[in-house]
């Protein structure tokens, strides 16, 4: 995928920059271009491993306020999730990070995405139930400050209670999109007047969590063995996007992926590792604002990454969809 925030560097600059801050050089082999946000490079470290090294956008590249600093939330998510028993949560192994990069292990498997039409329905159930238990690992893991939103300071989006933390983070892409002139199609007074109305159902959340918020089948690697039937899940990549707040919100990306219901072999799975989904009234009334979220940072994310019309249609209706849930429920 194209953007104007990947930043392009020769073999010999990337080699150059590893070995000027993590002590090892590298061999570029490929480009990834799968990555909307940051570029992505196969390179061959030279003590022989293989490593896939990300880039931050390049210095003044113009970024949304929630972005500023990810790269260190991912690098921070990487080395919690190595922290848990047995790989519990299986995601790349962080080797080195600097402030411009990171440099990962390569996965085995594919982007399910990729894989999709190699996957038989009773595989890609166990697989849904697989990463229900997954995700409720993820979720076991909690702010060493107790607070809510994004962890990375440059953003100034945190706060000590799950209400004024979301509101904030909805605030800052209203800020975003006008700052883009962004073509939301629908008027930000109502979009905070939604939200507001919301409170109740917020408030509920009291303890924050690490929420992935990214979790499409394209940030989910998948090992479909020698005959594509006992397929496993070997990796989550891409956390840059995580915050501390409320797991339900996870839905939202996991809903492109298949069924989110209930009675879902996701939620099945969630519930069987000890997570907790209860779909009452004021969790679905939360659903629906992070699916408002969702379709909020799609859109305002098209200015500055100069994505093309499709796309923005697809963002547009996607926060439309959201709109209309959430005054069904006034």
């Amino acid at each position: 995928m194209q953007s104007q925030t990947k930043r392009q560097m020769s073999p010999d600059q990337l080699d150059a920059l590893l070995r000027s801050t993590a002590g090892i050089g590298c061999r570029l082999e490929t480009e990834l271009t799968d990555g909307w946000f940051n570029t992505a490079y196969r390179v061959l470290l030279d003590d022989g491993r293989p490593a896939v090294v990300k880039l931050a956008p390049p210095a003044g590249a113009a970024v949304l306020r929630y972005e500023r600093g990810i790269l260190a939330t991912e690098a921070m998510v990487y080395r919690r999730l190595a922290a848990l028993p047995g790989g519990s949560v299986p995601t790349p192994e962080l080797f080195y990070a600097g402030e411009e990069f990171l440099a990962l292990s390569v996965l085995e498997g594919t982007p399910w995405d990729k894989a999709a039409d190699r996957i038989h329905p009773s595989t890609g159930a166990a697989l849904r139930r697989e990463l229900g238990a997954i995700t409720a690992r993820l979720h076991t893991l909690a702010p060493e400050d107790g607070r809510f939103g994004y962890p990375a300071g440059e953003s100034g989006l945190c706060a000590p209670d799950w209400r004024t933390a979301f509101t904030a983070m909805v605030d800052a892409l209203l800020d975003d999109a006008d700052r883009w002139q962004s073509p939301l199609g629908e008027p930000p007074a109502d979009i905070r007047a939604l939200v507001a109305e919301g409170r109740y159902a917020l408030d509920e959340v009291a303890e924050p969590r690490l929420v992935h918020f990214d979790l499409w089948p394209g940030n989910i690697f998948v090992d479909l063995g020698t005959d594509g039937t006992h397929a496993r899940i070997t990796g989550l990549i891409d956390h840059e996007r995580a915050f501390w707040g409320d797991p339900a919100a996870e839905l939202v990306s996991l809903a492109f992926g298949g069924d989110t219901d209930p009675e879902s072999d996701l939620v099945a799975g969630y519930v069987e590792a000890g997570g907790s989904l209860d779909f009452s009234p004021a969790f679905r009334h939360r659903l629906a604002l992070y699916q408002l979220y969702l379709g909020l940072l799609l859109i305002v994310e098209c200015g500055p990454r100069g994505y093309g019309p499709d796309h923005l249609a697809f963002c547009r209706d996607t926060l439309a969809d959201a709109m209309t849930r959430l005054r069904s429920l006034g």
